[in-house]
């Protein structure tokens, strides 16, 4: 007797996009390459496994990411540690340095796919994520700063998303956070009895995340602490004010967080979020900033460099907010046929229209006339081809417009000869 196989399941956190959904996904994606190549951003693909040290380095072994939701194991066949990429930014600057594309000029990039935490999965949070991720390396100035923040605002527009708001900070420089990071953990000891044990355990290893603590019994200490922005030198002021004077001068309003700090090691100077209501607990759409030391710090000669991260899954949440989503036609002509005679015709037919550029499935399988119109209707086609004894004998094919808006101005179905059949279709579909 076989033995009855147990159903797989998906691992708890990591979701399937299905076709209807995934239309969305792709829309949005087309959306993003056009609106990056507009402001001269290319493509650049890095592995999703990279040695465990390169995140541990770069992204700081304090921090959230690095002490708890990283994926990491071992080779068995080389004993390397290797971990699934939880960030892009690290894999990107490696790459940089690995195959010298910074010595002859700066480079625009960006990349598109998936990243791995081990988090609580949530809505808007999970296991496997994806993540737009543009990085302009080697440009040192505020004016990039602002061009990216620029170009978010951009994007919002073309997605038609309008409850996004800005929060802008500065981090300054090693030396100023350094000053700054001794004020604070002098301020955090004052003030033991207050903080929780995630405080305590990060006092004197990241205090500065201290002060992003969401716990309500921390507020009020966390508002009175030292700000970093009272420690800044006049060479980091005078950057972050040439941000907000571009961001002035185009008219995109922002919040100053003092508290704003991101959650990775790297940063310096100017940093910002997009944040929203919309998503419940997770508010952060869009987050980036200023990481001047990361390619040195990863063994590169060293190089400014500024990007951003926009969680994928969470704008698709927004975009489904801002109104209802079409999903995607399967096919523009979907071609019927009555017989095996009738079949291998509209096979024919259908390599035609292919080479013309149209989209095109032919019905598989015999069934009626009935079943394959209403096969046809849901997949979403602006007209049907239909081929049946009295077509093949007249050498016609008759078509059949299935939608308004392909309908306007001609006859909702008509005879046409075969040998017209693609010319007249790539003009009106």
């Amino acid at each position: 007797m076989t033995q009855s196989f147990k159903k797989v399941h998906a691992i708890t956190g990591m979701k399937d996009v299905l076709p209807d959904s995934s239309a969305q996904w792709q829309q949005l994606e087309h959306t993003v390459r056009q609106w990056l190549a507009s402001y001269g951003y290319r493509n650049m693909r890095t592995p999703i496994l990279e040695h465990t040290r390169l995140f541990t380095r770069g992204i700081g072994e304090v921090t959230d990411i690095v002490e708890k939701e990283m994926y990491s194991f071992t080779d068995a066949l080389n004993n390397e540690h290797l971990t699934m990429r939880p960030e892009f930014t690290a894999g990107i600057v490696r790459a940089a340095i690995e195959n010298n594309i910074l010595y002859d000029r700066p480079q625009r990039v960006y990349s598109l796919g998936p990243v791995f935490r081990h988090e609580k999965p949530q809505r808007g949070r999970y296991r496997q994520f994806h993540q737009i991720d543009v990085e302009a390396l080697g440009f040192a100035g505020p004016d990039v700063d602002a061009e990216l923040i620029l170009m978010l605002a951009r994007l919002w527009k073309i997605l038609g998303l309008k409850d996004i708001r800005l929060e802008l900070n500065s981090l300054g420089q090693a030396a100023e956070r350094a000053a700054h990071r001794d004020a604070l953990i002098a301020y955090l000891e004052q003030h033991r009895d207050v903080l929780d044990e995630e405080a305590l355990r990060r006092m004197y290893t990241n205090p500065l995340r201290v002060l992003d603590t969401k716990n309500p019994a921390m507020q009020e200490m966390a508002n009175n602490a030292p700000r970093l922005f009272d420690f800044l030198g006049e060479e980091s002021l005078a950057h972050f004010d040439g941000v907000r004077r571009r961001l002035d001068d185009a008219g995109i309003q922002y919040t100053l967080n003092p508290r704003l700090v991101r959650g990775l090691d790297y940063y310096n100077l100017t940093v910002f979020e997009w944040v929203t209501d919309q998503l419940g607990a997770q508010g952060t759409v869009c987050g980036g900033g200023r990481y001047d030391g990361l390619i040195e710090l990863l063994g590169g000669k060293s190089a400014p460099a500024v990007g951003f991260a926009i969680g994928v899954e969470r704008l698709l949440d927004l975009c489904s907010q801002s109104g209802p989503s079409v999903a995607a036609a399967e096919c523009q002509v979907y071609m019927i046929h009555q017989s095996d005679e009738a079949q291998r015709a509209a096979v024919g037919l259908a390599e035609q229209l292919r080479d013309a550029g149209l989209a095109v499935i032919v019905h598989a399988g015999s069934s009626g006339f009935k079943s394959q119109f209403k096969r046809a209707d849901a997949s979403g086609a602006a007209v049907a081809v239909i081929l049946g004894g009295d077509e093949l004998a007249a050498g016609t094919a008759s078509i059949k417009w299935l939608r308004a808006d392909a309908l306007e101005g001609q006859a909702q179905q008509e005879a046409i000869p075969q040998d017209r059949l693609v010319t007249e279709l790539k003009q009106r579909v």
